[in-house]
């Protein structure tokens, strides 16, 4: 199966967002400890711009010498191809619906081939893809090169595996066509996507024969103290100064962090959601915010008593800062919080929580693909 040229380099990890900068980084580092000295060559990684401003983010990866080469991505929506919204149209006939959809899967990758080319995919003994559903999923089975797909964020399929909720009519046809290469579905379901990496099966509602458990947190674990202070200089700029926001002003003083999300995507209902859950919450403790990377609301207009964590990093790589100590810790469904080793009480108030903000249908995305809510 796949491309028969000639494999030159090792690994490439191509990324969408800052949690899958900082996995690649967890799995690199682990081939890192447990290849044969003298034999390990260091991955590549892409950084494609199509949904995170990745801002100074790859000067700083470079600088840590954690990677060979990387790469900027410019990977293109499928709106930016204007030629191709007659083939997303919605059918009721479900004929009509697969000739578009097959018809759209080949035009999408050969529009993508000016800016996909910048990385010569087929030259890499093994591909990491975060998040396939994005045109590079289509692409590389266009091409017949085979990948690994990993889930987009951690436990994520666990409220919306979108190969099946996108999909939930006609399922096992539509993905007898995507194993055939007629079509193209993500997580696992794509003829080219040799498996689909998780983080825990026992909490995804939906299944894939492709599916491999490949745990976090050993990865975490796992690492060195001088790989620790490598993750951190990769995402944080000014180290020293973030430690001192999160040092209590006085002796006994309590933090409680809330964790901002993307959604609503209303940016005034995401507002009150936070305001609302600060008051409710949060009420007696110094109050930190860590706004999502892709939140692009200013928390400190909006809340000027409280501690915004600036950058935008992934809020795991507070776990390497030692002596670090958090009261209590709110989200909405941002699975990140079970992973917060610093923090003693962790709410996650899940998604239910936004349906006095917003229709309950724009988020209940298992529930209306008939699947049971792991959240509920």
């Amino acid at each position: 199966m796949g491309n028969t040229k000639r494999k030159t380099k090792s690994r490439i990890y191509v990324c969408h967002t800052f949690y899958h900068v900082y996995v690649a980084i967890l799995k690199e580092m682990k081939q890192q400890r447990e290849e044969t000295p003298g034999r390990y060559k260091k991955a590549d990684i892409a950084l494609s711009s199509i949904s995170t401003n990745f801002e100074n983010l790859g000067e700083r990866l470079a600088k840590t010498g954690i990677f060979h080469k990387v790469i900027a991505l410019d990977e293109k929506r499928e709106d930016f191809f204007p030629e191709l919204a007659k083939y997303r149209r919605n059918y009721s006939n479900i004929l009509k619906h697969m000739i578009n959809r097959m018809i759209f899967t080949k035009k999408l990758a050969r529009c993508e081939i000016p800016y996909m080319k910048v990385v010569a995919f087929e030259a890499y003994k093994d591909i990491y893809v975060f998040c396939d559903s994005d045109p590079i999923g289509y692409y590389l089975n266009y091409k017949h090169i085979p990948y690994h797909a990993v889930e987009d964020g951690l436990d994520c399929l666990k409220n919306l595996d979108d190969a099946y909720v996108a999909n939930h009519g006609h399922f096992k046809l539509k993905t007898w066509f995507s194993r055939h290469n007629l079509i193209f579905i993500m997580n696992g379901w794509g003829k080219y996507c040799i498996d689909m990496e998780i983080n825990d099966r026992s909490v995804v509602p939906t299944d894939c024969p492709r599916f491999v458990e490949e745990p976090r947190k050993p990865l975490e674990k796992a690492l060195t103290p001088e790989q620790k202070k490598k993750v951190i200089q990769a995402f944080i700029e000014d180290a020293d100064k973030l430690m001192e926001q999160l040092k209590p002003s006085y002796e006994g003083e309590e933090f409680a962090c809330f964790l901002t999300e993307p959604h609503p995507v209303d940016v005034e209902a995401r507002k009150r959601v936070c305001i609302d859950v600060l008051e409710k919450y949060c009420k007696g403790y110094r109050i930190l915010i860590k706004p999502h990377p892709r939140d692009m609301i200013d928390y400190a207009e909006l809340c000027p008593n409280a501690v915004v964590l600036r950058g935008r990093f992934p809020v795991e790589v507070l776990n390497f800062f030692e002596g670090l100590r958090i009261k209590k810790a709110v989200s909405i469904v941002t699975t990140a919080l079970n992973n917060m080793d610093f923090v003693e009480e962790k709410l996650n108030l899940g998604a239910s929580f936004w349906d006095a903000y917003e229709d309950p249908e724009k988020h209940a995305y298992n529930k209306k693909a008939g699947l049971s809510l792991a959240d509920k």
